[in-house]
């Protein structure tokens, strides 16, 4: 099974929640300094269509996804 990384620049994070609306299952608001956040980083391939979908509903696309290859 696939799995993949997510990788958010949070300095840029704006924190409109939009990620969480999307993929509820993995993004939250962090109650600290009210931006985003995945709750974790490394997901599988049945995990990667909503997450993808926060990726690209992020106003400030501040969240990328990247396979993870292994290495063989």
């Amino acid at each position: 099974m696939k799995q993949y990384k997510i990788i958010q620049q949070r300095d840029k994070c704006v924190g409109c929640g939009h990620c969480q609306m999307l993929c509820p299952e993995n993004w939250e608001i962090d109650n600290d300094d009210f931006l985003a956040k995945p709750i974790k980083t490394i997901i599988d391939e049945t995990e990667y269509p909503k997450n993808q979908e926060a990726a690209e509903g992020c106003p400030v696309q501040c969240i990328q996804i990247e396979e993870i290859k292994e290495n063989l």
